[in-house]
Formats: C-alpha cells, structure tokens, sequence
C-alpha cells in the first residue's frame, strides 16, 4: 500500500452550502484516500499523522505578556474596544457531553442534574476503581445542591454579561447601552438548539441585544463509505459533528448563521452579510464553554490588548499556550517549531503520532483571538482547512481543527510570565475542580443579584 497523508493544506476552495460541503468531503476522500482499499481504521493514525513530524521542536520565540509587554494606553484600548462594540465574541456551546451521559455540556445544570453520588460512580466508571462521595466533597468544596441552579450554559452567558457590566460601571458608561452594541455568535448543535434558544429568549438574551446575537446549529454528517471502489455518503450511517474546523468553514458559507427575535423568528444573513459584520470588528475571540477559569474572569484584558497591538504587525491569529496539567494531562493543540516551515505551529493531538497526552509540555488554551477578523474569515472561505479523517463503526468522517487557520494566517504565539496549566471540564475526573469553580462563580460579589435582575428571580430559568 502506498504511504498515505492528507495533512497537506489544502488550497482547493470549498463549494458552499450544506449538500456541497458534502461533495467537498467526497473529492477530499478520492484525492487523498485513492490508496486504502479496506480497513481504513487500521490507517487511520498514519493517515491523519502530520506530515512533519520528524522535524518538530520546541517552540521557539514565543512572546511574553507581561507588565512590561503592555502600556496603560494599551489596556484603554483593550477595554474601550468592548464599550465600543468592536469584539466579537464566539461561545461554543455545541459539545456533547459523551462521558458524562447527560446530554449537552451547555444544558448541564449540576445542582439539579448530579449528586455527589452520581459523581462518584460515574468517576469510578472511569478510573476503574472505587471513588466515594466524601472523595468527590473533598475535591469540590460544597455540594452539588449548593450551588445556585444554573446550567453550565447560563453561567458562561451571564459571566460574560457581568463582566461586561462591569466594566461599563467602573468607566462610567450606560450598562444597558454598553450591553447593547456587543456583537457575538452561539454555536449550537442540532440536538438541543431549539432548547437553547428558547432559553436565550426566555432569559432576555443575557442582556444582550437580540439583534446582534447571532447562532449557528453546526451541521452533523453521515460517514462516508467505498463501496465498489467510489467513495459515497452513506445515509443509513450515524450522523456526527465535522469538529471545532467545521464550525468555522460553515461560519463562510450563505444562510447558516442567523439572528431571531422575541417570538422566535428567524433571519437568516448570507455569507457576505456576515463577512460585513466581521469587517466592522477590531477583534474575535473564541471562547470554549468547557473552559472553568472563564467562570470568574471572562474577560482577559491584557490578551485583547495584546492582540490589538499585534494587528498592527500583520498577525491575523494569536494563540497562548500555556502548561499541561501533569496531574491530569489534557489532549489537545501542541505548540511545536517546524524547522521546514521555519515556524511555530499548532498540532492537533490526533496528529501527533506516538506521543502521548503526558509528554505535551505547551497546549493551546483555545481563547484563540483573531485581530481585524475579516481577513482570517476571508482566508479559510477561499482556502477551507486540512480534513483529518476519524473512523467510527467503520465509516469515514472529517475532524478539521479550527486552529489550524495557524497555517493561513500571520500567527503569534504567547504565555504568561506564569504557565498556569489548562482548567477545563471535560470529562468525570474533573467534575469536582467545575464545582469548585462555579461556587466560586456564585460567590463573587453581586453576582447572584444581577442573575436575578437578568432573568428574573422568580423564574431563574436555568437551562431547564
């Protein structure tokens, strides 16, 4: 058989819309899989594995945020781009929460939906052995029915809509109207969209404006099959999300994003429509809803005033990295120099062949900024992303990462003066550390009492 990758980045343009993205996948598979004519899944590793792994070393140059990298003005700017409207905010909320057994890791309401208990047989599910509830308590520091009713989804959308509040109080600036001009896509799934945005709705969008929240429902695909030696979308396959990569090509293509108002109509914008919003902001930030230190600061002043100085070099993309947790090693984008391409990249852990979650010393923390937004967009809708592939019962589906727009783009690499190690809640073990973060969340000062005064106290509809 001969030596297979399609790590090459791809150069072809994408054909928009739902059924062309399809016939993207299928020229993809023949072009790139001409080679495999059965048990796919036992290449599988080979095939996504990057194509310059052997020329892979630390990272180098890697620019250092810290007191003396920012001035005040720098810092001005960073926050008078959010009172003027000029950040545009992506919350991805369309994760399944597969190994938890519970549905959409948005709709999660821990107060209501586990006990210390459940959480502790789903922990030794895992782990294999016995953890007991007083383990979990201990871990966790309050139980789960301490904390205020709220779903994982509320918690981030109100953390951003306090903030926000916030900062307009402490510059002397109209709350209301600051919320107003904030411009943001949510990211849903198919499953539950309808939930989430009747919760949006009933929860007066967070404060928000409603005309300027906009969703997207990523779209899941059946697998693809060689069946007489053509390749084919199978419909009697599983239905599955593209990855994180998906969700940014369909944020290029016509009709897929859209705003809705009280009553629940919607309006589609295509493709250019969005691109003129994008041209109107100074930044994007992309935000993961896993993420637990967004519980309590969503909001990172010194990375936006970064990223608004380093547009002025040219960077379209900046990327912090930060340290792996060596008590519960994450997977995720590695941060490496390519000495072909004389530069630092970002590689997904499904390309990263032989190298095991506890030997990536810098991750990607995925709060990915993306200064004067337009260009990048514009880049990834001529260009696409590369199309790893993932083999589930027998069937090919695509797994593009959206970090790879690293490889489009001018991108600058940044760490704190400290590595704090990645805090995100993605999976049994680290249920107690998402409790411990969000009864911090309820504590700060005034929180529960702008909850209250956002979606109504009486009500405190909670993602359910």
């Amino acid at each position: 058989m001969q030596q297979l990758s399609i790590n090459k980045k791809e150069k072809a343009p994408l054909s928009y819309g739902y059924e062309n993205y399809i016939d993207y996948c299928l020229q993809v598979a023949k072009d790139k899989l001409s080679g495999v004519v059965s048990n796919i899944e036992i290449y599988e590793t080979n095939i996504n594995k990057y194509e310059n792994m052997d020329f892979l070393q630390e990272p180098r140059n890697i620019c250092l945020l810290d007191e003396r990298c920012l001035t005040k003005s720098d810092i001005a700017r960073a926050w008078k781009c959010i009172v003027d409207g000029k950040l545009f905010s992506e919350h991805a909320a369309a994760g399944e929460a597969t190994r938890l057994g519970i549905g959409t890791k948005y709709l999660i309401n821990i107060a209501g939906d586990l006990s210390l208990e459940k959480i502790a047989e789903i922990m030794s599910w895992e782990k294999g052995f016995v953890v007991k509830p007083e383990e979990v308590l201990e871990k966790a520091g309050c139980r789960p029915e301490e904390l205020l009713p709220l779903s994982l989804g509320s918690r981030h959308m109100l953390q951003f809509s306090y903030d926000i509040y916030k900062l307009a109080k402490k510059h002397n600036y109209d709350p209301q109207s600051v919320l107003s001009r904030q411009h943001m896509l949510v990211v849903l799934n198919e499953v539950s969209a309808n939930k989430i945005i009747r919760e949006f709705i009933n929860n007066r969008f967070f404060g928000f404006n409603n005309e300027n929240v906009l969703f997207m429902v990523q779209k899941a695909y059946h697998g693809i099959n060689l069946v007489n030696g053509k390749y084919v979308y199978n419909k009697n396959t599983s239905k599955r999300l593209h990855n994180h990569g998906q969700m940014a090509m369909q944020q290029t293509m016509d009709n897929q994003i859209f705003n809705i108002d009280n009553r629940g109509n919607k309006t589609f914008l295509k493709s250019d429509e969005f691109g003129e919003i994008l041209k109107k902001m100074d930044d994007k930030i992309s935000y993961n809803i896993e993420d637990l230190g967004y519980l309590t600061a969503s909001i990172d002043y010194e990375g936006l005033a970064l990223a608004l100085k380093k547009a002025e070099h040219g960077y379209r993309m900046l990327m912090e990295i930060v340290g792996n947790d060596s008590e519960n090693p994450q997977k995720g984008g590695m941060a490496a120099f390519d000495t072909l391409l004389g530069k630092n990249v970002m590689i997904e852990s499904f390309q990263l062949k032989g190298i095991e979650n506890h030997e990536i010393k810098y991750l990607n923390k995925n709060f990915n900024h993306y200064p004067k937004p337009y260009d990048s967009w514009l880049v990834l809708k001529k260009q696409g992303l590369n199309m790893p592939i993932a083999i589930k019962d027998g069937a090919i589906y695509y797994q593009p990462v959206q970090g790879d727009i690293n490889f489009l783009v001018k991108t600058e690499f940044f760490k704190r003066k400290v590595l704090k190690p990645i805090k995100s809640w993605k999976s049994p073990e680290t249920t107690p550390l998402a409790i411990k973060y969000m009864h911090i969340q309820d504590r700060q000062k005034g929180f529960k009492k702008y909850a209250e005064s956002i979606i109504g106290s009486k009500r405190y509809n909670y993602g359910r």
